[in-house]
């Protein structure tokens, strides 16, 4: 099979932008769809984990085939989330770059729709949308897709399980002449489903390499942990990885608002993120995330669909995922192109068991992570204590003579001899409360 895009039909227009952004060779399942969706005629389906360069799969070729000099809309891809959305948007303005006549508009939900509408009055040869969004256009009649050749959904198996009524809604009025290709990580009930209803009798199955590049390079770990000590240990490995970037995901929103509170708490640079929040902040936590301000993101599985950021080095299930497919789509947001990265879930005795399971399914193997023992917690938890003295912003209502009393207290210490005492002061502190605790819990068994 080919190493160059040239071998599988793309133009020299598009090679030589692939050539400016140093794109150089081409991924296993872009070798694969590329000559299909040039040469043939039928759907495809692609099944491809992500970090696998899809987009591009997909998106050069689509590219090429758009005929500038028709101004309908010819081409429709759908996307699950707005942050997805915008990022297949970006990449194919991109690829695109040499081909200015091609005209790609991004139409996506959380943002006043009056300016989209505008937008598609203008000549427009691809959207990019998320169901809802382009479902409201349809209802409102502001987008005109009678014409389309070619339909794409990316990240079906999101989009099937979360957003089917908006799906179905534009499936009505797309033409039943059009080639769908659709691109999902995981082959499920729902999917098969979804592609005897909608799409061709002949279809065309592509694979990426499945038992490599859906996991290479991640090394999947796993901890087993007591409810009380979940989050001592959680800070005590992101203390561990100070300066590099990581994703924590949570079952639910109020799991994400709790922990990212506990991180702020605890003087993290972190941001949380999920679907209760407005677009506008999910837009700038997710633009402080990938510009390196923020090193943690504390997400819901879907909020963080889109986040393609190359130098996230872990990915920390706090909460086991419901499914095989979640934890695929969770992994996956490390060790993208080619970088290394850890994927990390905590656990608690009783959920020990289903990572055989998991295992199994997926066709990976799960090493047991080495939990701090306490003395290590308790020394991570003196230091985070200590970080938290040296952020915390001076007082300034106090008066001066009481500053000065309090000064006085302390002014034979040395700067040592200072540190020494009020570490000695928070451990002992610490002690009592563990010790409380304790008691507490031994009180509540009774």
């Amino acid at each position: 099979m080919s190493n160059l895009f040239s071998n599988l039909g793309i133009n020299s227009e598009i090679q030589q932008r692939l050539s400016d952004i140093q794109i150089v060779n081409p991924t296993d399942i872009q070798k694969k769809v590329i000559p299909v969706f040039l040469s043939q005629t039928e759907d495809v389906v692609a099944l491809a984990k992500t970090g696998t360069g899809k987009t591009a799969a997909f998106g050069l070729p689509l590219i090429q085939l758009i005929d500038p000099k028709n101004t309908a809309i010819q081409a429709v891809i759908l996307a699950p989330t707005r942050e997805l959305g915008q990022q297949i948007h970006t990449n194919l303005e991109s690829f695109a770059a040499h081909s200015p006549e091609v005209s790609i508009a991004v139409i996506c939900g959380g943002i006043p729709i009056k300016p989209q509408i505008d937008r598609l009055k203008a000549t427009t040869h691809i959207v990019v949308a998320t169901p809802g969004r382009l479902a409201d256009l349809v209802k409102r009649e502001a987008i005109d897709l009678s014409n389309i050749q070619y339909f794409i959904l990316d990240e079906a198996d999101e989009m099937v399980s979360a957003l089917k009524e908006g799906l179905d809604s534009i499936i009505k009025v797309i033409p039943k002449k059009r080639r769908t290709l659709l691109f999902t990580a995981t082959l499920s009930g729902a999917i098969k489903q979804m592609v005897n209803n909608y799409m061709a009798t002949a279809v065309v199955h592509l694979e990426a390499d499945m038992k490599t590049l859906g996991h290479q390079g991640i090394d999947h770990q796993y901890v087993i942990v007591e409810p009380i000590e979940k989050l001592e240990v959680l800070l005590h490995f992101l203390n561990t990885k100070e300066g590099q970037r990581g994703i924590i995901f949570c079952k639910t929103k109020a799991a994400v608002n709790k922990l990212a509170k506990n991180l702020a708490i605890n003087k993290f640079s972190s941001g949380a993120l999920h679907g209760s929040l407005t677009q506008g902040i999910r837009d700038r936590i997710m633009g402080q995330f990938r510009e390196g301000h923020l090193d943690i993101l504390v997400a819901t599985d879907l909020a963080a669909r889109g986040i393609d950021v190359k130098e996230i080095s872990y990915v920390i299930n706090y909460h086991l995922p419901d499914t095989y497919d979640t934890y695929v789509h969770r992994s996956g947001r490390t060790a993208r192109a080619g970088a290394k990265g850890l994927s990390l879930t905590i656990l608690q005795q009783e959920e020990a068991q289903e990572m055989v399971h998991f295992e199994k399914e997926l066709g990976i193997v799960f090493k047991a992570f080495q939990k701090a023992d306490a003395q290590s917690i308790e020394e991570n938890n003196g230091l985070l204590w200590a970080k938290k003295i040296f952020k915390t912003k001076p007082n300034k209502t106090l008066s001066e003579e009481f500053r000065k009393k309090v000064r006085t207290v302390f002014h034979h210490l040395t700067k040592e001899e200072l540190i020494e005492k009020l570490l000695a002061n928070h451990i002992a502190q610490t002690t009592v409360s563990i010790a409380k605790t304790e008691v507490t819990k031994k009180k509540s068994k009774k």
